[in-house]
C-alpha cells in the first residue's frame, strides 16, 4: 500500500494553528515578566518535532519575556497537545523578533531624510511669494 502524500499546505496550517493557539495559553500565564506579548509568526519543522515561534513585546523587558516564555514551553506544549489533533506536537522555542524594531527604525530614517531633502529642496528654490512680491 503506498503511502498517501502530504498535503502541500500542511505544515502552514499547523503553523498557524500553533499560533493562534499558543496566543490564547500565554493569556493565562501567571509570570510577571511576560508582558503584553504578540506572535508573529511560527515555523514548523518538516517532521513537527520543533516550532520556532517568533513573538514581539509591547512593554517589558525582552531578554526577560523570551527566558520566561522559554520556561513554560513546557506548559505551553502540554496545553497545545489538549487542543492539536496531530500525531507529534512539536518542542517549543520561543525567539524575540526584531522585524517590528527594525521597521520603525527604518521609517525614522526615512521621514528624517525627507525631512531634510525638503529643507535643502526649499533652500534652492525660492518659495513663489518671494517671486510675487517683486
Amino acid at each position: 500500500m503506498r503511502h498517501k502524500k502530504a498535503t502541500p499546505n500542511r505544515s502552514f496550517r499547523v503553523a498557524d494553528q500553533i499560533q493562534r493557539d499558543v496566543a490564547e495559553l500565554i493569556r493565562d500565564l501567571k509570570d510577571p515578566r511576560i508582558g503584553l506579548v504578540t506572535i508573529n509568526s511560527v515555523d514548523v519543522t518538516p517532521d513537527y518535532a520543533h516550532a520556532k515561534i517568533y513573538f514581539s513585546l509591547l512593554l517589558g523587558d525582552t531578554a526577560a519575556c523570551e527566558v520566561a516564555l522559554n520556561e513554560a514551553a513546557g506548559y505551553l506544549r502540554n496545553g497545545l497537545f489538549k487542543r492539536l489533533s496531530i500525531h507529534t506536537v512539536p518542542t517549543l522555542h520561543f525567539q524575540f523578533d526584531r522585524t517590528t524594531e527594525r521597521a520603525l527604525e527604518l521609517s525614522a530614517l526615512i521621514s528624517r531624510a525627507n525631512a531634510t531633502r525638503a529643507k535643502e529642496d526649499g533652500d534652492e528654490v525660492a518659495p513663489p511669494a518671494a517671486k510675487d512680491a517683486e
